[in-house]
């Protein structure tokens, strides 16, 4: 029987979102199969990366494609922040093209197209150019309707609570 890929979509103001989409890297892993994450708008030392890295880089490879710190709402971009996002794309594609991964994650995409760092059709691009066995996930808040669309699942993630609203920072191991 002939693989399917899908493009999935996990959206939402809720947590869950990468720790999903890590979910489903880990799982492909236990069957044997490889992943591609681009992390965008990410830079730093985040428990994933740490045990991919560690125990995993023979079936997950990750790579962040982000600056320090955090692009809020109505900020400028930065210096070198949209050429690390094309850079991102361009890594996607050539993960997607390989034929060495059965899926690959956009991780925050979709906020890199809410901040409008990067246009929504370099991204529907590489929807188009999917080769049928490869399973997209799409990742991040604010998922625009041109995403949405084309996706054959969507999972919103929806906040009734958080404790960060108690001014806790990120926790090494839960969020960080």
């Amino acid at each position: 029987m002939k693989a399917t890929g899908y493009v999935q979509v996990y959206t939402g103001n809720g947590k869950g979102k990468t720790t999903a989409a890590l979910g489903l890297a880990l799982r492909a892993a236990g069957w044997g199969y490889r992943t591609y994450i681009a992390q965008f708008m990410k830079k730093g030392g985040y428990g994933e990366i740490k045990i991919i890295r560690r125990q995993l880089k023979e079936w997950i490879t990750i790579e962040q494609f982000g600056l320090p710190g955090f692009h809020h709402q109505g900020e400028t971009l930065r210096s070198g922040e949209r050429e690390m996002a094309v850079k991102g794309l361009q890594a996607a594609e050539k993960a997607l093209l390989s034929g060495d991964y059965r899926l690959v994650v956009l991780d925050e995409v979709n906020t890199l197209l809410h901040f409008q760092i990067v246009s929504p059709q370099e991204v529907l691009r590489l929807l188009d150019i999917r080769p049928e066995p490869v399973e997209l996930i799409l990742t991040g808040r604010y998922a625009p309707e041109t995403i949405l669309d084309r996706a054959d699942l969507i999972t919103e993630m929806r906040e009734l609570r958080h404790y960060y609203t108690r001014d806790l920072s990120a926790r090494k191991g839960i969020e960080h």
